[in-house]
């Protein structure tokens, strides 16, 4: 609803710079994440794709706009400008949402009547943030092939493709033998995520092959699952790295109180497709 109305200011907004033709602009370049030096490394490797930002000119919002992007002011002087990095949930365009766990972008600066502001944004993860992270970094995987139902098996890898970030990531072949890929985060790696606050989990991946992630609910009624997002499939010659955002809380809290959580992936072979790849890294669950 939110996004549909800022849509709808969008063509007010350049019918007023028709009837006011000498405005400031701002160009804003694309955001860069930076490192928190109060997190000492936890939020693990800093990708990101933070494809939007919300725009405040003192405390007024102008606009949700697709970075980079080159916009008409009507106000002039001195100003103090926010900007907040958002995020399309799920990898959906039409669902542009705020990243609440990265700091906003702000400065004061002089806006020039038919002048360019030029402003290159950096955000960075909050310090009181929680993180559960996987970057397949460490021999110590915190993601296990079910032994019961999985016949394709994950592997380390740096091998197809260039690496995404880092030395390693982890890779699942499928095939007509090898027909199904059941992973899940470890038994006594159960996470504690609070209801009502906002809770995402990002993932970089690359798979000519569908997978789907799931949230599995633990507590003392035993164990639900509750398929979250299908990753969808590239073809396999255009193959690239992709990163996601996905939207936990809202089903952390619908669901039962007293409960912790595990991470699952899916995936079954595909005949049509003459070589079932994916390719995952940079697992992390970020809350509060």
């Amino acid at each position: 609803m939110v996004y549909r109305y800022l849509l709808l200011l969008l063509p007010l907004l350049f019918s007023c710079v028709t009837n006011n033709p000498d405005p400031s602009w701002l160009a804003v370049n694309s955001w860069t994440l930076l490192a928190n030096p109060a997190l000492n490394g936890e939020e693990g490797q800093l990708t990101h794709n933070i494809t939007d930002a919300w725009v405040y000119i003192d405390d007024q919002l102008i606009g949700v706009f697709e970075v980079p992007f080159k916009i008409p002011i009507l106000h002039k002087g001195n100003a103090k400008i926010r900007l907040y990095p958002t995020i399309r949930v799920n990898g959906i365009a039409a669902t542009k949402m705020r990243n609440e766990h990265l700091e906003p972008f702000e400065i004061e600066a002089e806006l020039i009547q038919n002048q360019v502001l030029t402003i290159d944004p950096t955000t960075r993860y909050k310090s009181e943030l929680n993180f559960w992270v996987e970057d397949f970094e460490d021999i110590n995987i915190r993601l296990n092939d079910d032994p019961n139902t999985s016949t394709a098996h994950l592997q380390l890898a740096n091998d197809t493709l260039k690496w995404f970030n880092g030395n390693y990531y982890a890779k699942v072949l499928l095939s007509a033998q090898d027909s199904m890929w059941v992973a899940y985060t470890n038994e006594n790696d159960q996470l504690s995520i609070p209801k009502n606050k906002q809770a995402m989990l990002e993932i970089d991946y690359c798979n000519s092959v569908p997978f789907t992630h799931y949230l599995l609910f633990v507590n003392s009624n035993g164990t639900t699952e509750n398929p979250m997002v299908t990753m969808n499939n590239s073809p396999l010659s255009a193959l690239r790295w992709k990163k996601m955002y996905i939207l936990l809380n809202e089903v952390i809290t619908a669901g039962p109180n007293n409960t912790n959580y595990i991470q699952a992936f899916r995936s079954f072979y595909d005949p049509s497709i003459s070589n079932n790849l994916i390719l995952i890294d940079n697992i992390k669950v970020v809350y509060f």
